[in-house]
């Protein structure tokens, strides 16, 4: 996506039709001239004005209101109009028909008034995707997580990081270059390599929360795993609360993935019930098994189930995911088994309460975050961690010349640079904005 500044954009930026109220947004050069002409006046900035609203034929297209926001002083640093209008389908594509006929107007791409507000300088990227994760935010943790990204707190944070960079970097460069003078002490670079020593340990602890915060911001992912027949399918409708998975004496019925999101303690957490694990199986049956050891690779938790009647034992060594073996058919057995971390039955829903509570428990530490600040996407951790390695080749690397030393510091302050958009990233920005609806 390429935004073209000369021209004027607009987007419903409320919700689905029909509605209540539905709210036009404009923003560009044109908004004034489109202001005047569809509300007869350009409003006081920020106050509502109520009248009739005509497109450039004089034709009555609605009465609303008209708020005005002239810039800089506004979302995306331009001038900009939103027209609150009836919320019916009719009434709102007549009146966007009305604004494509302006010269130079045209309706908005996807995420296109954000990234007008980036380019700006109303924002930096990390605040355009913390508010990215606060539109699409379901529960009460994603919703707290987005909105303190979206504030600029975590943009704050890595500009003090990169302040810290860029004058280590000047204080070796100074050593280099004035040694010999009288007011630049000897051998500073012995107290910088110290503090870059300390600033690495942050990034790696930040680095850790960030793990954390990606759980929050993508969900928790529980993936059941067994033979067939073993309870994957009962255990998940036990867990949803309700029938999402057919349950058959048949083996085989599952052969495809299938997952239901719960909330749990504020935290996002998916479910997911697969084929079941078995050597003689059909061609179907055989990509599903495959999907399942596949899935079962990405989650952050594997409930390994089997049938306490009759046992069938998977390899799962190969896992470094942490895994729950739970024992079903509890009803089926009289003799106590130890090897099992959870024993149930889905039967009659022996030990499920209990099985839920553990599993809250263990997703609400998982995602419990030491500092509110944190990493919220892959992107930002990679970076992250990247800048981290070239600080620690810098105060690591004593044999090395200081000039190449301080390039590593260079290094690592672009990579948080990165992070921010400080540093040219004109290759990411279409992805970024791109997750944003029409209108944002």
């Amino acid at each position: 996506m390429q935004p073209f500044h000369q021209d004027t954009i607009f987007a419903l930026s409320s919700g689905r039709l029909p509605s209540g109220v539905a709210i036009i947004r404009v923003s560009g050069p044109q908004t004034r001239f489109i202001t005047e002409t569809i509300s007869d006046q350009v409003p006081i900035p920020r106050k509502a004005r109520y009248g009739l609203l005509k497109n450039r034929k004089h034709e009555v297209l609605d009465s609303g209101l008209t708020l005005f926001f002239e810039g800089p002083k506004s979302f995306t640093g331009e001038d900009c109009v939103e027209f609150h209008i009836h919320g019916g389908i009719a009434v709102v594509e007549n009146f966007l028909e009305a604004l494509a006929e302006f010269e130079n107007c045209r309706l908005a791409e996807a995420g296109e008034f954000t990234r007008r507000a980036f380019a700006n300088g109303k924002m930096d990227i990390t605040m355009a995707e913390g508010l990215a994760d606060l539109i699409s935010a379901e529960t009460e943790s994603q919703r707290r997580l987005a909105q303190l990204v979206a504030s600029g707190a975590q943009r704050d944070l890595y500009m003090n990081w990169r302040k810290k960079l860029i004058q280590a970097r000047a204080f070796i460069e100074a050593e280099l270059d004035f040694a010999d003078e009288d007011d630049v002490p000897g051998s500073v670079s012995e107290k910088v390599w110290q503090e870059m020593k300390v600033l690495s340990q942050t990034i790696e602890k930040h680095i850790a929360d960030g793990k954390r915060g990606t759980m929050l911001r993508d969900g928790f992912h529980i993936v059941i795993i067994g033979a067939p027949n073993a309870g994957k399918s009962s255990l998940m409708n036990l867990l949803a609360a309700r029938d999402v998975a057919i349950i058959s004496d048949e083996a085989g019925t599952t052969r495809d993935l299938l997952e239901v999101k719960l909330n749990l303690n504020g935290v996002a957490t998916y479910i997911t019930d697969t084929a079941g694990i078995r050597e003689s199986a059909g061609k179907v049956e055989q990509i599903g098994i495959q999907r399942a050891w596949d899935k079962a690779a990405e989650a952050d938790l594997i409930l390994y189930i089997e049938d306490l009647s009759a046992p069938i034992k998977l390899d799962m060594s190969d896992f470094k995911t942490e895994i729950w073996k739970i024992g079903n058919k509890a009803d089926l057995i009289t003799d106590t088994k130890t090897d099992y971390n959870f024993i149930i039955s889905t039967k009659n829903s022996t030990g499920i309460n209990f099985l839920l509570e553990n599993l809250t428990k263990f997703i609400t530490e998982k995602t419990s975050l030491q500092n509110d600040i944190v990493p919220t996407r892959r992107r930002h951790i990679d970076l992250l961690s990247q800048c981290k390695s070239e600080i620690e080749k810098a105060y690591k690397q004593e044999n090395l010349p200081l000039e190449l030393r301080a390039e590593n510091l260079r290094h690592a302050s672009q990579y948080l640079g990165k992070i921010t958009g400080d540093v040219d990233v004109e290759d990411i920005l279409d992805v970024i904005f791109s997750q944003f609806c029409i209108g944002k």
